[in-house]
This record gives structure tokens, sequence and C-alpha cells, in this order.
């Protein structure tokens, strides 16, 4: 068993730090109070070549592995949590479905560009009445001669305003209570396709998340992504993979978390000595960094057991739900050592908290973790 990063994962880690410490985290503050999203910085990550990393060079793509991917999440996450989930929807919803379930032709139309960064990837599953519960989607699709129109709404679907195109989940047919679902691949800027962009967000204020609203929307036959009627089982599948990338969310702002309050420690003097000098701090940052590491240890797991073609359901659920629980952990703790800063603005971590907690809740709540957990151990 060797833990050690292969030559091209070392660089590719340099990079990104490099790149994580001098473009996105000096403007990571401001964007927060703003809520203004990082445009210029996905323009240079396409230019480093970073915007289809673990896909096929032959798209344009990287050629990369998922150990990367989870790499260049982290880091970015750990300097911005806005860039880190909207990089990682861009790879593992936007780009992942067409790179797995699509044609040649699909590849070509839509995931090249999704590689060069002149489209953000997107990917329209959760519904007002189909979050946890993505079997209960309402969205439908009715065939009419070689096109299929498309009616409903999705919400809280990250990048689509900055998405050309978007895979979506619809009804296609039902069988009593039983939906038959399938994936199309979406214009969205054809008539009938609105998106809206209001909602007021606890955190991740510089990242893209909005309403879909369609509306007789035409898609052509040719745009159906994967099978007929295998649209529940793709989306489960595209899940597992973007549940390593939001492990790896949690590992990088959690890091950042830990490392402001270590620093702040280190600094803050009270009764004649640092913060870092009672055992009671020691005990706090000693955990923090154990849990980190072990959060991350997860997250490369699930990310090589994927390398490897082999099953990670259990895997990435796991370090899904672990690094989001030990990420606000870790932060309500740098919060804690931070005292009364810890509550203001300037001090950064306040930032990580609030951004930290959707990770327990996208992709699957940890609620929905444990279930699949469950499963996969056999109960």
């Amino acid at each position: 068993m060797n833990y050690d990063l292969t030559d091209e994962q070392k660089m590719i880690f340099k990079m990104i730090r490099e790149f994580a410490e001098e473009e996105v985290a000096p403007g990571a503050e401001q964007r927060d109070r703003d809520k203004k999203f990082p445009v210029e910085v996905f323009k240079k990550l396409g230019d480093l070549g970073m915007m289809g990393l673990p896909f096929s060079e032959e798209y344009g793509g990287g050629g990369a592995d998922t150990v990367s991917f989870a790499i260049v999440v982290e880091e970015l996450s750990r300097a911005c949590g806005s860039t880190g989930i909207t990089y990682s929807a861009h790879i593992s919803l936007g780009g992942a479905p067409i790179n797995m379930f699509g044609t040649e032709e699909q590849k070509q139309k839509y995931l090249v560009p999704i590689c060069s960064g002149e489209s953000l990837g997107a990917f329209g599953l959760t519904e007002p009445n189909a979050g946890s519960d993505a079997g209960g989607t309402e969205t439908t699709a009715v065939k009419d001669g070689n096109e299929w129109v498309i009616n409903g709404s999705k919400c809280f679907i990250t990048n689509s305003s900055y998405a050309k195109h978007l895979a979506l989940t619809a009804v296609t047919d039902r069988n009593d209570a039983e939906k038959e679902i399938t994936a199309f691949i979406a214009h969205t800027e054809d008539p009938g396709f609105q998106i809206i962009d209001n909602y007021e967000k606890m955190g991740l204020h510089a990242s893209n998340t909005t309403e879909l609203v369609l509306e007789d929307v035409r898609v052509p036959d040719e745009n159906m992504l994967g099978k007929k009627g295998y649209g529940f089982r793709q989306f489960l599948i595209t899940l597992d993979g973007g549940r390593i990338g939001i492990g790896a969310m949690g590992v990088g702002i959690a890091q950042a978390a830990y490392e402001k309050a270590l620093a702040y420690a280190n600094e803050r003097k009270q009764f004649g000595r640092s913060l870092s000098k009672f055992q009671a701090i020691q005990f706090k940052l000693a955990d923090m960094a154990m849990k980190i590491e072990l959060a991350r240890t997860m997250v490369y797991k699930a990310a090589w057991l994927k390398d490897q073609g082999r099953k990670f359901s259990k895997e990435a659920s796991m370090a899904k739900l672990y690094a989001s629980e030990i990420c606000m952990e870790v932060c309500d703790q740098a919060v804690q050592i931070h005292g009364g800063y810890g509550y203001m603005r300037d001090y950064q971590v306040e930032r990580y908290f609030r951004d930290g907690k959707l990770l327990e809740i996208g992709e699957g709540t940890s609620e929905v973790q444990r279930m699949v957990i469950a499963r996969e151990i056999g109960c």
C-alpha cells in the first residue's frame, strides 16, 4: 500500500496550490460580501487546462485521475468554498454524466465546451418536491414526433447561469406509482427555458445557485442522454462521483479553518501566554488535525477505487458523510478558538462555518448517506 502521490499528482498539487493562493484566496472575502461569481478565476483555470481535468484528451480534457480531481477541489475550497463547489459541480455533475453516458456525437458537441471552460457544467436533478427523494421527480417529457416537450421546474441548481447546456431528468412514462425517468441534454437558451437567480443563501455567496423553469421546452430525440428509462440509475452513478468532490470540499474548508485557528492560537495571548500553550486549546487543535487527515485519507481511497474501476459507492458516501461532518465540527471549533473575533467577518472563520454547512445537505444529506452505507453493508 503506497500513500505517496504520483509525480503527476504532485505537479497538479503544486500548480493548483500556487494558483489558489495567488489568484483565488485574495478576493474570496470580497466576493463573498458582494456575492460576485468568480468569472475571471474560471477563465484562468480554463487557460491552465484544468476545466476538463479528469476527462479524455480526445475531448480537450487533461486525462488525469479522480485523485487529482479531489486534490484540485480541496485546494480551491481551502481558498474559497464558492470556487470549490463551482469547480466540483462543473466536473462531477456537469461533465461526468455526458462523459459516462453520452454518445460520441454528444461528447463532441457538449463535453468539449465543458472541458475548455466555454460552458460551465450543470445538472438539473433536484426539484421543489424531489430532494432526498429524487425518485419523486415531477418534471415531464412527452414525445412529439422526433422531439420531447419538457415541462417542470428544478431548484438549487449550481452553475446554470453560466451553462450553455445541461443534463436534466424528466418522467417519460408512468406505470401506476412507478415512474420511468430519463435524462436529456437541454440548451439553456432554448425557448421556454428560464433561469431564475434570486436565492438568498446562508453561505457560498459567490457560487451560482438557481431555479430552472421549463415551459414546453423542445429537445430533439438525439439529445436523450443514455437509454430511455435509465435516468434514475444514471444520476445515482453520477452522485457517487460527485460525493468524492463534496468530501474534498469538506477537507479543504476544514483545512483552511484549522490553519486560521492554529495561527491565531499561536499569536493570541491570554493570562500571559499564547492560547496554544493551554492544554484545552491544544486538544482542540490536535483533534482538528487528526480528523482532517482521516477525512482526506477516506476521500483519496474513494477516488482511488473509482480510478481502479472498482465499486466505490459505500466509500464515496463514507467520505462525503465524514468529511462534511468533521468540516462543520472543525469550523465550529475554529470560531470557538477565535472567541468573539471568530464571530466577526474580518477573521474569515465565520465564512468557513457558513460555507461548510451545505456539505451536510448537498448531493445527498447526511441522513441519506447513512441510508446508502446501511444498504451497502447489507442492512
